[in-house]
């Protein structure tokens, strides 16, 4: 099953400094029976991109509770044994908690299959979105808003071995 990961830089640097994505039980995001109910789509790769979605809202949300970092969502997919990775059913319902699962074990950084990560000219408007999370989760549309304009920068593609230019520790 592919899950994806909701990280920042400084959580991509520690990954990559242990080799370890995450020791479970840790969140992820996938394509979960909820999710595919909501998304009303069979398209796996769209219900794959929901998913990648969910994961950089909750990479926004670990932005706003670390304001040292830089202001790039950050989204490592891996692909996780079946059964692995589990939804909550009491969740599953809770539009807040669409695509996530529980990951239980130890996943390697060596097992990821890409790394999702904002482009230099997304972090104003990522910076701008985790300021205004609390007051869109408050129901304050015009934060709502700001929230949503991070997501009118798509998270480029990074190949794994590319992880030591995006930490700035490459060539």
């Amino acid at each position: 099953m592919r899950v994806y990961v909701p990280l920042t830089l400084p959580g991509l640097a520690e990954a990559y400094k242990t080799g370890v994505l995450g020791t479970g039980p840790f969140v992820a995001y996938a394509v979960t029976p909820a999710l595919r109910e909501w998304y009303l789509s069979d398209d796996i790769e769209e219900l794959e991109y929901a998913a990648l979605n969910r994961a950089a809202l909750a990479s926004l949300r670990l932005l706003a509770a670390d304001p040292g970092a830089t202001r790039r969502r950050v989204v490592v997919a891996v692909d996780v044994p079946d059964g692995t990775a589990t939804a909550d059913p009491d969740r599953a319902l809770d539009p807040a908690a669409l695509g996530e699962v529980r990951v239980a074990g130890t996943v390697r950084l060596a097992e990821a299959a890409a790394v999702h990560v904002d482009a230099d000219d997304a972090e104003a408007d990522v910076a701008a979105a985790a300021e205004a999370l609390e007051a869109a989760d408050g129901g304050d549309d015009d934060a709502q808003f700001v929230v949503d304009g991070a997501d009118d920068h798509e998270l480029l593609w990074f190949a794994t071995q590319e992880i030591p230019n995006l930490l700035g520790l490459g060539d």
